[in-house]
This record gives structure tokens, sequence and C-alpha cells, in this order.
């Protein structure tokens, strides 16, 4: 059965591939953005131009519409979901929150079974809704927390009928955040990585497994938080050699006792979900080795001569750290 279906964010990255999902599903689908950036779906999609932080705005782009299935790729504080409570409940019959695995990084060290979802204890989720959650400053060191704080908020409103699917690393596609990036332009340069525990290993998922889970979730009738992530967990240092291997290139690498200055995805602890309950709903995800070389070889920079993504990683010999955040809409 064909829904109608919002999506609060949607011209990026894992959204994007979402939104193509669901046209191709034969939905009607509405996108909510700011408009800064082309979607490229022409007539396909209805558009609201409206800040997702606004809750004027929100309040007045949303006060009478209703829809079956809302995706919020945009959540990213306790604030957004307090609007999204305020617009959206009684008026939808299923939200589903993009959530993140950073959501279990404090749990690290603490156990050495993969996490399940209700290992994250919600109900002791301290909120702070003063914290200043939308300054752009502050947007990598509240992304965990604010993830983390968003669930909790929703799930104890309950108003809202609620998914909150937490992603694994996500990687491939239109990713901007050069983390993949990073490792390829260090193979290149032929300089060492340097690394905190080479058994530390973490779950990824690829962009469009992403973008079908979530497509997929919004069409069952399961409630709560529900671990995404694809088979085959790697270290940085596994990573770091698999892109050697890739590119024909001879990697080296260092350990180090520090945690200061270290990769993408280089943890101290294993940093690892259990997908248990997704595959008791049904669902099958694939595993990382099927799609990481190919999303390795896009990143060439033969490929990717002059684009923006590839500019810094060419340039200069180690990049600077660059951003990590789980998951970007």
């Amino acid at each position: 059965m064909h829904k109608n279906i919002l999506v609060i964010g949607g011209t990026r990255h894992v959204g994007k591939l979402l939104v193509q999902k669901l046209l191709d599903a034969g939905h009607r689908v509405t996108l909510a953005t700011r408009g800064r950036t082309a979607d490229g779906f022409g007539q396909r999609v209805q558009r609201i131009v409206v800040d997702r932080r606004d809750h004027a705005a929100m309040r007045a782009a949303f006060g009478s519409a209703s829809y079956d299935i809302v995706y919020d790729q945009l959540c990213y504080s306790p604030v957004d979901a307090a609007i999204a409570i305020e617009v959206f409940a009684g008026k939808v019959g299923r939200y589903v929150m993009a959530s993140s695995i950073e959501v279990y990084r404090r749990l690290m060290g603490r156990q050495e079974d993969a996490f399940e979802e209700l290992d994250l204890d919600l109900a002791a989720q301290a909120i702070d809704m003063d914290y200043p959650w939308h300054d752009p400053m502050l947007a990598d060191e509240s992304y965990a927390e604010g993830k983390r704080q968003a669930e909790a908020l929703l799930y104890r409103d309950g108003r809202l009928p609620l998914v909150t699917v937490r992603l694994g690393h996500v990687l491939g596609g239109d990713d901007s955040t050069g983390r993949l990036a990073y490792y390829v332009a260090l193979a290149q340069s032929g300089q060492a990585l340097l690394y905190a525990n080479a058994k530390a290993a973490t779950s990824f998922i690829s962009a469009d497994q992403a973008s079908d889970f979530l497509a997929w979730s919004g069409t069952q009738d399961f409630l709560g938080p529900v671990n995404a992530a694809d088979g085959g967990s790697l270290s940085a240092l596994d990573l770091h050699r698999r892109v050697g291997l890739v590119l024909g290139e001879k990697v080296r690498a260092l350990p180090l006792t520090t945690q200061a200055g270290l990769s993408p995805f280089d943890f101290p602890f294993p940093y690892v979900m259990d997908t248990a309950r997704a595959a008791c709903l049904g669902y099958r995800f694939g595993d990382t080795a099927n799609w990481l070389d190919l999303a390795i070889h896009q990143l060439q920079p033969e490929l990717v001569c002059g684009s923006p993504a590839s500019t810094a990683y060419t340039q200069t010999p180690v990049p600077e750290k660059v951003r990590q955040p789980a998951f970007i809409a």
C-alpha cells in the first residue's frame, strides 16, 4: 500500500538514497528542508521549506498536516525531539528517527559483548534542554549526547509511535565527512597509521544498506530502538590494511598508548552492535566486505580529482583529523 510520507532532511547522503527508494516503491513523498541543497527529484516530490530547529516555523508548516510515516533525519538533540513531539503528536502513523551507534559510546569498555538495544538505559538518561545544542561550534562534541538525549525524551514522552534506527558508521555514497578518505590518503602518502587497539573493531553499514533499512523500518509495525549494521566489523587497523590491499599500497602502522590524535574509527575498546533484533523482525543485513572495496576505489584521487572532497587530501601529506559523526542525512 502506498503511503503519504514526510522526510525531514533527504537532500544528502543516506537521506537522498532513502527518498529515492521511497519514490521507487510508489509512495507520495514530501521533503522538509531549508531549501539550500538541490535534491534532483524534480516534480516527483513535494517540498516544504522550513528550519527544522525553529519551533514556530515547524508549527506553521505542519499545523494541520498528517502523514502515514515521518522520517526524521535531522533530530540531533532533545530540543529537536521536543519540537517533533509538539508538531507531530497524534498526527502520524509512524515516526522513524535516524539515530546512531554513537548513543552507545559512553558504554565502551563496560562489557565484552556487542551492544544490544536494551543495554542503553534511556530511562536513566538525564536531559538538558538548556545546553546550546544548536551551536555549530559544539556540533561534534555534542553529537553522541544529543542523539542519546533525543531518544530518551521521545520515548519518555511516548506520544509518537516511535522507531529509532541506530545506524552503524555509514560509509559510501556521497559521504562528505572524509572519514574513509582519511585512510585512502594515508595509504597513498606512505605515512604510518597511529592506532590504539588493533582488536577494537566497530560496526559499519553502507549508505545504500542504511537507506534500505530505514525504508523497510517505516513499513513495519514494530516500535522501539533497533540496531542497523552490516556484518564484518573492523578495527581502524583492519580498515587501514584493507585500504592498502585494495589500492596495492604497502601500508605501515604504529601502536600508541595515548588517545590523542587518533584516526576516525579508532577506539580503545570494541564498539560493535548486535543486530539480532532486526534479524528476528525479518531483516537480513549484508556484509561490509561486499561493498567496502568499491567505496575505497571510488575515493582514489585519480577518480575524484578536482572534487571538493579530494582536494584537502591530495594537497596535504597527512589529513588533519576529520569530523566523526556516525550519520549525516
